[in-house]
């Protein structure tokens, strides 16, 4: 081989695998990029849900305060109920002791020209 030959290859050589290098670089500072991308991406996400998760748990926490104040008031009115059924009953016991009994039948009396009485009228009709 001729030596000027043997040297210009071998700079041939050497601009290919120079060449091929910066394309490899390349190559790796597109995926460097896109991954890049997509972690900011991910990370975005990950900041959306986390925010979501604190608005479940705010919404979660009003959630059971509700509910443990639907079964307070349900224990009231539960409790109410029974109040005013034994007031009920207490206003039948009352209105029974406190009614008029009938009253005695007493046949009526008639008074003499003096005012004074003389005896009691009898039907006679029967």
């Amino acid at each position: 081989m001729i030596p000027g030959a043997q040297g210009a290859g071998s700079a041939a050589w050497g601009q290919l695998q120079t060449q091929q290098a910066q394309r490899n670089a390349e190559q790796a500072e597109q995926r460097a990029r896109a991954l890049q991308s997509q972690a900011r991406s991910a990370q975005q996400d990950a900041d959306r849900a986390q925010e979501n998760a604190r608005q479940l748990q705010t919404s979660s926490v009003q959630a059971r305060g509700d509910a443990d104040s639907a079964r307070r008031n349900v224990s009231s009115l539960e409790s109410l109920g029974q109040v005013n059924n034994q007031l009920g009953d207490l206003r039948k016991q009352i209105s029974e002791v406190l009614a008029p009994s009938e009253p005695a039948v007493v046949a009526p009396a008639y008074t003499n020209a003096e005012g004074q009485t003389t005896g009691t009228l009898i039907n006679t009709v029967a």
